[in-house]
């Protein structure tokens, strides 16, 4: 098998061009789920893809966007689920050096030759580095593992129609383990593998005037601002008492009850985290001058991915257009986003804000709930983590190893309701998600490809 592993590898090098031209023209293919831009036609192009490679495949059509179902079955005796996302975050109001959705390779300072365009990073490069090993495999009609998919267009949208789907096809998804593809090397090359992700509550808070005062229907002249409510400042307000932004301390009232920390064996993967932890870099990556308060590693750590957090992710009202349009906004618009562990859940969390807003005198705040993904952990141990990690030593690095990824993802509805182990890794270096100006380094898809094809190969021999 090494010396087909070898094959693989030099297929895939030999024909670097043709695969880099297909992951470059799914990124051409636009699939902006806040707006549906191309998710139907990404969703066809899936489907054709998986069909190419020897596979079948079906679109799964929920009340918002279609889930691609799909499996290239070989008859081996082990398969593998591989979750994907195939919608990307808008570009609208972005700047970019170049256009989002033309795949344009671009020498990036520090970086290198590297692809910049929407989706690349995350996570459309990734998923498209699957197909092409899948590829590279079936060339020499030696594809090790049997392999499914289960691709949904609403990720960046909190994954709001998976569940069902997921949960109706149960049998279809049998597989041994989940492989969530993800370029996971940082800027200086070392690879990253998370055991985990937390849960995030999505909600919208907003206040409309109406009996309690304020104009309800639209905006009126600022000349009478003194004489109705405004929504807007109620909202501010309400927001306001929520949080003592000097100190970071969501102020609500039982917010950190039953915060679950760390278990002796996540304390030893902290600890060991923290010799090669960098703080410095998130704080270059993210062109932040330094953190809230002073802290070590092991803190720093403990706070990100143990603490939960209540964040303000975008406020509406009224104008801030060119020129000038004094008025009195009839309502207010804030979305609000809590990240959260184990020993907590949605429901506490909401109830928890409507319960701080009544008792603080904002009756007329409206909350609703948006999307909720739920946390999920990985056992340290489990087989696909052991072969990614023999992947990882195989390119002569060790990876850092997080107890939990701090940002959100479905992993749940593999890891508790269908029992699945999960692995969430790659080669490869990519950055500015959800930025102007995403990339994905070259030099990061080749060591991309290479490691799927060495995963493939290090999990059928870990399941024989």
């Amino acid at each position: 098998m090494d010396a087909c592993i070898n094959e693989v590898v030099q297929n895939l090098e030999q024909n670097s061009g043709a695969y880099l031209a297909k992951l470059r023209r799914f990124l051409q293919q636009p699939s902006i789920s806040s707006t549906g831009e191309g998710i139907a036609e990404t969703a066809e192009l899936l489907v054709k893809w998986i069909e190419d490679l020897g596979g079948v495949a079906t679109i799964h059509p929920t009340p918002g966007y279609p889930v691609v179902i799909g499996e290239v079955n070989v008859g081996a005796p082990t398969t593998l689920l591989v979750y994907g996302m195939y919608d990307t975050m808008p570009v609208e109001g972005e700047v970019w050096s170049v256009p989002p959705f033309a795949g344009e390779v671009r020498d990036l300072s520090g970086i290198g030759p590297s692809i910049v365009a929407r989706g690349v990073e995350n996570s459309k490069g990734p998923l498209a580095c699957v197909f092409n090993v899948i590829e590279s495999f079936q060339r020499l009609e030696a594809l090790p593992v049997n392999v499914k998919f289960v691709l949904e267009g609403e990720e960046e949208l909190g994954s709001i129609n998976l569940a069902p789907v997921v949960r109706a096809e149960a049998n279809r998804l049998k597989a041994d383990a989940v492989l969530f593809p993800n370029f996971c090397q940082d800027a200086h090359g070392k690879p990253i593998l998370y055991l985990g992700m937390q849960g995030i509550a999505y909600m919208e808070v907003s206040v409309r005037g109406g009996e309690w005062g304020g104009p309800s229907d639209h905006a009126v002249h600022s000349s009478r601002a003194n004489w109705y409510h405004s929504p807007t400042w109620t909202l501010v307000s309400a927001l306001a008492t929520m949080m003592d932004t000097a100190a970071g301390k969501v102020l609500i009232d039982g917010f950190y009850d039953n915060v679950c920390p760390p278990s002796s064996r996540e304390r030893e993967i902290l600890a060991k985290l923290a010799e090669t932890f960098s703080p410095e870099a998130f704080l270059d990556a993210d062109a932040v001058a330094h953190f809230r308060y002073p802290a070590d590693r092991i803190a720093l750590l403990e706070t990100l991915l143990y603490r939960p957090s209540l964040n303000i992710c975008g406020l509406g009202a009224g104008d801030v257009g060119p020129g000038a349009k004094t008025i009195l906004p009839h309502e207010a618009v804030a979305r609000l986003d809590v990240r959260f562990g184990p020993n907590l859940d949605s429901d506490r969390i909401m109830g928890l804000i409507r319960g701080h807003l009544e008792a603080h005198g904002y009756p007329q705040v409206k909350v609703s709930l948006y999307s909720v993904t739920n946390w999920a952990r990985v056992d340290p141990d489990c087989a696909p983590v052991r072969a990614m990690i023999e992947v990882y030593r195989h390119f002569g690095v060790e990876p850092e190893i997080w107890p939990t990824h701090p940002g959100g993802g479905p992993i749940s509805l593999f890891t508790e309701e269908m029992g699945l182990p999960v692995v969430i890794g790659g080669m490869g270096h990519g950055g500015r998600e959800h930025a102007p100006d995403e990339y994905a380094s070259l030099e990061g898809i080749r060591l991309c490809h290479e490691a799927y094809a060495r995963f493939f190969h290090a999990w059928q021999d870990d399941n024989p």
